[in-house]
């Protein structure tokens, strides 16, 4: 269980942000000509509405837990799909049992299948608070993490459409 608050409390919209959340929507930037461009600064480098990115940035201790998840969940299947080549190979030299291609296709391909979702649940199972070290399994922090994916795609397709 996780003791994070509900994120769809009474809070204000800025309390329920995660650290590495934008504090506002970001505006379509117009596009600009020569003369509109932005200026240089003595530093020689322009000053742009995005160049704030640590703002935005993963924090390191989120984006740790994140590698962890994913190098597990996504190395051990793909580890699995290598070494069905070699199994197959070990048991046809050695043991003289013939698999058929095939068979060692597919088995190898279920393994690489099983390690790409492992990489997409390990992003989404780690707990993107860094107060909060999340659950073993994960599955609190994904169902949340995967809410969060689909609220802004339907935001992001709303105001596409409109």
């Amino acid at each position: 269980m996780s003791t994070e608050p509900s994120r769809g409390s009474k809070n204000s919209p800025e309390e329920n942000r995660l650290p590495f959340e934008p504090r506002q929507k970001r505006q379509k930037k117009p596009k600009t000509t020569p003369s509109t461009a932005p200026q240089k600064t003595a530093s020689g480098q322009g000053k742009s509405p995005g160049a704030n990115k640590e703002a935005m940035a993963i924090p390191e201790v989120v984006s740790k837990r994140m590698v962890r998840r994913m190098a597990l969940l996504c190395g051990v299947p793909t580890f699995m799909g290598i070494a069905t080549f070699f199994v197959s190979y070990l048991l046809s030299t050695n043991v003289g049992l013939k698999l058929p291609n095939v068979a060692v296709v597919l088995v190898s391909m279920g393994f690489f299948g099983l390690g790409v979702l492992g990489l997409s649940y390990g992003l989404l199972s780690a707990s993107w608070d860094e107060n909060t070290p999340g659950t073993n399994l994960g599955w609190q922090e994904f169902t949340t993490n995967w809410g969060r994916m689909t609220s802004a795609w339907r935001s992001a397709r709303q105001k596409t459409t409109n």
